[in-house]
């Protein structure tokens, strides 16, 4: 092998600098990726660190102009450009949308916690090491959030407390018993009981809009996405796609029923359907998600859909703090993690302090034919087995590992599931199942079609919460509870919603262009080379894949 030249040399110094001083900047995402230098660390989110942040960053910025890139190889030039723009979006967010002054669930340490005690990546001694450090500087921590938080939006505000009471029970149980350490215990949970409290003191005065407005939104958007879509262009093409998906479950809902498909209210009588033929409780919930792993899994490798690797996949009950958003979310090890650890799909019986109508509804949203759709989407062959394959890809820099990519991610695992439905897979061992399962992925379909919608909508149009409501219910048959969820996610976030659509839609056009270029390819050969790069965004995929 030859010797790197210069400009390469260069490139790697710079990129593995850069990499370190964002891991440093945010202590808590270095330990969800896996590089565990800062664990005993919580971030510093005050103006003076900020400034210099973003200072660091234009540094990083400029060294980056300076390497000349045609003296590099191709994936070197790509991860060039990667890096490029994970700091550009770096700096966007500590100097423009700066959320760390009006928005307080950033200042929750439980996650912080929660990464620590949830998996088994060191020995207990050394996590404890580190929970005690990440409890030492909560106090410090929370009086500068006081100093920071200026105007609040009564939404972040009211999420961040009840997030809190989560972090304060985590501090009182889990956290409690790893550390062995009273005071420092009570110290910690009597800091975030206090800022919960300055917190309700301030939320009769949280007058700010959580929406963000067009001009920070477009960049919101631009660099979240990282491919030039405008928020005009992701409604028009959301709005399409939209009127297909409801035409297409229409057709299908007259199938599943047996009648014709001008029957009045077809596709809500259809999904009530496999609601009462397909019940979920509490106590069943685990149980199918481990047997929809199974039989996903048997499904995957029977048709040579991709390869699949030794996985140690487990299915948990997901831990009260992050219950009733969604009833399953896969936690994987994070890409720089070196230990050999668990995969995690965390499934969640629902919170104990719902009403049963609340309870009814959410299993008729997540009955057991949704669940196995959920199950290809998080663990088989979506989450779980894309980001194992990406765990184990190898590049000359660090550079894809940091800036793993959101929208090809959640685009992988919304195609997956259209993929095994393409494919015949049933959930249960009846023809009408699989039928059921088709409607099911349609109305994910139409989900993650009207997420992008809202998203737009909300922080750029002034939707109202009826209107979002109207849709989602109307035109994406969702319970009324999955509804609200929804509208309250989309005023709690930006940007992140839309990525299932324009995933979806990019590695789908890749997959495409795939099969016409090998026409005589496998699907395990064309899979396996769509996840061969790690994790880009799609346009950098298309650049490794050169096409």
């Amino acid at each position: 092998m030859s010797e790197p030249n210069a400009a390469t040399q260069q490139f790697k110094t710079i990129a593995t600098k850069a990499i370190d001083d964002l891991l440093s900047f945010d202590p808590v995402f270095a330990t969800y990726l896996g590089d565990h230098r800062f664990d005993d660390r919580l971030p510093d989110q005050t103006t003076k660190a900020r400034t210099e942040q973003a200072q660091m960053i234009a540094d990083h910025l400029t060294l980056l102009d300076a390497v000349d890139d045609l003296e590099l190889s191709i994936p070197d030039q790509i991860d060039l450009e990667i890096l490029r723009s994970r700091l550009t979006k770096a700096q966007f967010e500590i100097s423009e949308l700066r959320a760390a002054t009006w928005n307080p669930m950033v200042w929750n340490p439980g996650t912080a916690l929660h990464l620590l005690i949830s998996r088994d990546f060191a020995p207990r001694s050394e996590r404890a090491q580190s929970v005690k450090g990440r409890l030492i500087a909560i106090p410090e921590f929370l009086e500068a959030a006081r100093a920071e938080l200026g105007a609040l939006t009564q939404i972040h505000t009211e999420t961040a407390i009840a997030q809190l009471a989560g972090t304060a029970r985590l501090i009182e149980t889990e956290a409690a018993e790893l550390v062995n350490d009273d005071e420092l215990v009570r110290s910690a949970r009597d800091a975030v009981l206090e800022f919960s409290g300055w917190l309700t003191e301030r939320l009769p005065e949280a007058q700010r809009s959580p929406r963000l407005g067009e001009r920070l939104y477009a960049a919101t958007l631009w660099h979240g996405l990282d491919d030039g879509t405008s928020p005009t262009m992701l409604l028009e093409a959301a709005e399409a796609h939209l009127d297909k998906v409801n035409l297409a479950m229409k057709g299908y809902a007259a199938q599943y029923l047996g009648e014709k498909s001008t029957a009045p209210g077809l596709v809500q009588r259809a999904f009530a359907r496999i609601a009462a033929e397909a019940p979920v409780t509490n106590e069943t919930v685990l149980e199918i998600v481990e047997q929809a792993l199974v039989r996903t899994t048997e499904f995957v490798r029977a048709n040579d859909l991709i390869s699949v690797p030794d996985l140690d996949v487990r299915v948990i009950e997901m831990p009260e703090i992050h219950r009733g958003v969604a009833v399953a979310y896969c936690d994987a090890p994070g890409p720089l993690e070196k230990a050999q650890v668990a995969t995690f799909v965390a499934v969640s019986p629902t919170p104990s302090d719902w009403t049963v109508e609340r309870v009814d509804s959410f299993y008729r949203e997540y009955n057991a034919v949704q669940l196995h759709g959920l199950t290809i989407h998080e663990a088989m062959p979506g989450h779980v087995l894309q980001l194992a394959q990406s765990h184990h890809f190898e590049a000359t820099t660090p550079v894809r590992a940091f800036a793993r990519s959101g929208v090809f991610i959640e685009g992988w695992a919304v195609y997956s599931e259209e993929l095994l439905v393409s494919r015949g897979y049933a959930p249960f061992d009846d023809k009408g199942s699989a039928l059921a399962l088709r409607l099911q992925q349609l109305k994910m379909q139409a989900r993650l079609t009207i997420n992008a919608i809202l998203d737009v909508r909300v922080h750029t149009a002034d939707m109202t919460e009826q209107e979002g409501l109207d849709l989602m219910m109307n035109r994406g048959f969702q319970e009324e509870g999955e509804a609200a969820g929804k509208w309250r996610r989309a005023l709690l976030t930006a940007g992140q919603l839309p990525t299932y659509f324009v995933g979806y839609r990019a590695v789908s056009e890749i997959v495409a262009d795939l099969r016409v270029l090998h026409p005589d390819w496998s699907d395990r050969q064309i899979h396996d080379l769509v996840l061969a790069y790690g994790a880009p965004a799609p346009r950098y995929l298309r650049e490794f894949l050169g096409i």
